[in-house]
């Protein structure tokens, strides 16, 4: 079972975090999961960018983001290269490191 390594992020887990994640399972529903409320505003239909995270370990072992994610991306708070949306990226069989950014253009936590 892979594992992804959460760092640490002061609001959602400060300490930061290991959990096991399930093949085929988003970093979003794996990080809920395990008590790591990221947010989360669209309810995961790839709606906003809220979710979003930076790959920092793994992100090759992903499937690629299709064009609807990329489109999203685009207008993320602190884009990188190995950007993604927690809620469309897909946990394969190798172990993920993550960082969630220090911000979300969200005007309003929703607190699910």
């Amino acid at each position: 079972m892979p594992q992804i390594v959460f760092l640490p992020h002061p609001e959602h887990c400060p300490e930061g975090a290991v959990i096991e994640a399930e093949r085929g399972e988003t970093i979003c529903d794996a990080a809920l999961r395990n008590g790591i409320d990221i947010e989360h505003a669209c309810e995961k239909s790839c709606a906003c960018t809220t979710c979003h995270v930076v790959v920092r370990e793994g992100f090759n072992s992903m499937e690629p983001s299709d064009e609807l994610e990329d489109d999203m991306l685009d207008k993320a708070w602190g884009l990188e290269p190995d950007s993604r949306l927690s809620c469309q990226a897909v946990v394969a069989d190798s172990d993920l490191v993550v960082e969630i950014p220090k911000y979300t253009i969200n005007q309003v936590s929703e607190r699910h």
